[in-house]
């Protein structure tokens, strides 16, 4: 990335300290930690690879690249909106997207656009960044490996709280994915809607099941 301005409204959009609430979520790990899927750091590798390669991950990336590449066509953005929420299995899941995208559409109109997009609301939280890094003229391939980053970030920090893992082995998971973190982004970029399919069904169902943990942290 050239341009140091783009590079910097990237970093921000995707950074934990962006105040979008993601802190809040855990997409279902939880539940898996909890009942003793995921118990260390082989298994939250095992764990989040499989996000990657069958589950949510991809397919948001993938509507991220479809908001990004018809930004400006407001009635594409909401049907994509309206597709993201359809895919998302558990009620949980649909309202994480849901408030994150929100919150994420009032945080970037700090940064104001002479043409802003116009984005549905609700706007979920793939639609939301890929539009408005669209809008601020970001490239495609830069906002989604930064986004596919930044969520395999997010579960590893759940993981260092809740399994317990140490920071240093957390690192080293993420360390370990960051290829194939890329071979999925690039993926994405190159995606259309009909490449868009899961079969992680055990994460469709520890987001199901999240609600049901008597005492929880987080809310997904």
């Amino acid at each position: 990335m050239k341009d140091p301005q783009k590079l910097q409204r990237l970093l921000a959009f995707i950074s934990p300290a962006f105040p979008v609430g993601g802190f809040a979520w855990s997409a279902g790990l939880e539940l898996a930690i909890a009942e003793g899927d995921v118990i260390d750091a082989e298994t939250t590798r095992d764990w989040l690879e499989g996000l990657l390669h069958h589950g949510g991950l991809t397919t948001d990336a993938i509507l991220l690249c479809e908001a990004h590449r018809h930004a400006a066509d407001a009635a594409y953005l909401d049907e994509l909106a309206e597709l993201c929420l359809a895919l998302t299995a558990a009620s949980e899941r649909q309202e994480e997207l849901r408030q994150m995208g929100d919150a994420f559409v009032r945080a970037a109109s700090a940064w104001p656009l002479a043409n802003p997009v116009r984005l549905p609301a609700p706007c979920p939280y793939p639609v939301a960044i890929g539009a408005t890094a669209s809008a601020h003229g970001i490239d495609l391939a830069d906002a989604a490996i930064a986004f596919l980053t930044a969520q395999i970030q997010a579960q590893i920090s759940v993981a260092v709280r809740l399994v317990p893992l140490g920071q240093i082995a957390g690192l080293d998971i993420l360390v370990a994915l960051e290829a194939m973190i890329a071979a999925r982004a690039a993926f994405a970029t190159t995606a259309t809607l009909d490449d868009i399919g899961t079969i992680a069904y055990a994460a469709d169902i520890a987001q199901m099941r999240h609600e049901t943990l008597p005492t929880r942290i987080f809310r997904s």
